[in-house]
């Protein structure tokens, strides 16, 4: 059977745009119905499109991928789809920022040897780079809260007539349940607030 050439693309979110991606595959003869695109998170292979892509490929195929951190961004796991892909499917992979990453062109041992060491290198470098994305956005969050930014949505201010309807419960008048519905809020809600102005 003749070659058949796959393209996979990767976009983080929904905002990325994968245009640069697609023309780069497009120029390595990847035709539009053999392009796959997942719009998630490059941690793990759990991607649909990946999948789909995954029980087509055939022995002898070629797989096009713009760069490593295309294919995941999880070390361990780009080291085990890349032998399972070569070596279990016997399908070539050409990652076009890394000529050297083109198990199409060097089937000696020497290529194939060249080949997983820059793998490895570089998977190493893309799970770094997660590692340290993670690091500058918790350190980011912490020295945000050291300076009194707060985070999620804002607390609303208490409703006009709270403090009456309080003094009402609390004369047990009413139940927190009716006092909490005057105001369109969970009991919980409202139990919370009275802590905060008896505070």
């Amino acid at each position: 059977m003749p070659q058949k050439i796959f393209g996979y693309i990767r976009v983080s979110t929904k905002e990325q745009n994968e245009t640069r991606q697609i023309t780069a595959l497009q120029e390595q003869g990847v035709e539009q119905k053999n392009t796959f695109v997942d719009w998630q998170s490059g941690k793990d292979f759990e991607r649909p499109a990946y999948k789909r892509m995954l029980r087509k490929l055939k022995e002898g195929d070629l797989l096009v991928v713009k760069s490593i951190d295309r294919l995941g961004r999880n070390y361990e796991e780009i080291i085990a789809q890349w032998k399972f892909l070569t070596k279990e499917k016997r399908v070539d992979i050409r990652v076009l920022d890394m000529p050297l990453l083109d198990t199409s062109k060097s089937k000696d041992l020497l290529g194939t040897l060249i080949s997983d060491l820059v793998l490895q290198l570089l998977s190493f470098v893309a799970e770094n780079e997660r590692e340290n994305i993670h690091k500058r956005q918790a350190e980011g969050i912490a020295a945000a809260k050291a300076k009194g930014m707060k985070f999620g949505r804002p607390e609303k201010k208490l409703p006009k007539r709270f403090a009456e309807i309080v003094k009402k419960w609390e004369r047990k008048e009413i139940t927190a349940y009716e006092a909490s519905t005057e105001f369109g809020i969970s009991t919980s809600t409202f139990y919370r607030k009275v802590k905060q102005i008896q505070k």
